[in-house]
């Protein structure tokens, strides 16, 4: 198919100006991580007319929040993943790879050549995580609503789910340097680093998420899914996605395909049966991805709901002010502190960035 070839590129260029090849080599700079050459690899690649170029046509102009780069990665990763790339095995760290990364790009780029149209249908399944360290975050904002409520049976409502792993938090063990919770026969314990945590007592009577395109943990595909878009290095949230995936096989459930606002005014239409049962809704890092009109639809949602209900509304979220690199925890609009964006660590100083 003449992958191998060095015709000359027309330039197409898209919403910010940059070409495909000037996106691959910005994303991550001049980073040495393996995802940093494989990068500057792919730019190099698409501009000399490469295997690239063909698994990329036709997205020269896809818009800046696109990610082409992460989708083409994520698919390359399902080939390692699936045993179809054996060859890169070693250069993934989360597979048990030692090799260093500047070599990778020569063997991925043979990878590619082979499995052009997988790679071409990978750039259309958008990239998605389900961090499962958020939970952590979670947790203190169940506390602080036990706390000021007294109401101890919780209905746990998540918009922007994916594949619902957080809807298992209390299935998951937590610690700190001087507290813990949950059981301790859980596949997943997080290490939070939090001083100061005071655990409340509660149980979970009904989880229910929903996703604009949810994803299927249960399933060895689901699996498979969120495991892609995990970068290959970070071994500590592969060891946390692989237990979370644990309890989410042992616990199926069912994320509802709906947009936020729509999926929560129905969801909270009519009160709990049970008058002592707290109903929380709960987000994470999904702000930035709604439009202002949706924001302002999940906000009065959950304001009409008040009048009907006990309810708690706890965010984990990026601050409005440009820049901010960590995020805010928040119990019904109230900061209790500044997290990091994956939830571990749990509480880090105002101005840092860890």
């Amino acid at each position: 198919m003449g992958h191998n070839s060095c015709q000359a590129v027309s330039v197409v260029t898209f919403d910010s100006g940059e070409t495909l090849a000037q996106r691959f080599r910005s994303h991550m700079g001049h980073s040495s991580t393996l995802y940093g050459f494989a990068m500057r690899g792919m730019a190099d690649d698409w501009e000399a007319g490469g295997p690239t170029l063909e698994v990329c046509r036709g997205w020269e102009d896809s818009p800046n929040g696109t990610m082409v780069q992460l989708r083409f990665l994520a698919g390359v990763f399902r080939l390692v993943l699936t045993g179809q790339a054996p060859e890169l095995v070693p250069y993934y760290a989360c597979l048990g790879g030692t090799l260093p990364p500047d070599g990778v790009w020569p063997v991925m780029r043979k990878v590619v050549a082979k499995h052009i149209p997988q790679l071409q249908e990978a750039l259309t399944i958008v990239p998605q995580t389900n961090e499962p360290g958020r939970s952590a975050v979670l947790l203190a904002g169940i506390f602080e609503a036990v706390r000021a409520t007294g109401l101890r049976r919780i209905r746990l409502l998540e918009p922007g789910a994916s594949g619902g792993l957080n809807l298992h938090v209390d299935r998951f063990r937590f610690d700190g340097p001087d507290w813990s919770w949950g059981p301790s026969d859980s596949p997943l314990t997080l290490h939070t680093q939090a001083e100061g945590i005071v655990p409340e007592a509660f149980s979970i009577a009904q989880r229910r998420g929903c996703d604009v395109e949810p994803v299927a943990a249960a399933t060895p595909e689901g699996a498979l899914h969120l495991r892609s878009f995990v970068w290959p290095w970070q071994l500590a949230r592969h060891e946390r996605l692989t237990g979370a995936l644990t309890v989410a096989a042992a616990y199926p459930l069912i994320v509802e395909r709906a947009q936020a606002g729509e999926w929560l005014e129905r969801a909270l239409s009519d009160p709990p049966t049970d008058d002592e049962v707290l109903t929380i809704v709960w987000q994470s890092i999904t702000r930035m991805y709604w439009p202002a009109t949706e924001s302002a639809r999940v906000a009065d949602a959950i304001a009409d709901a008040r009048s009907r209900m006990p309810l708690a509304h706890v965010s984990m979220e990026h601050g409005d002010h440009p820049g901010a690199a960590d995020a805010e925890l928040a119990v019904d609009g109230r900061v209790l502190g500044v997290v990091h964006p994956h939830g571990i660590p749990l509480w880090v100083p105002p101005g840092t960035h860890a």
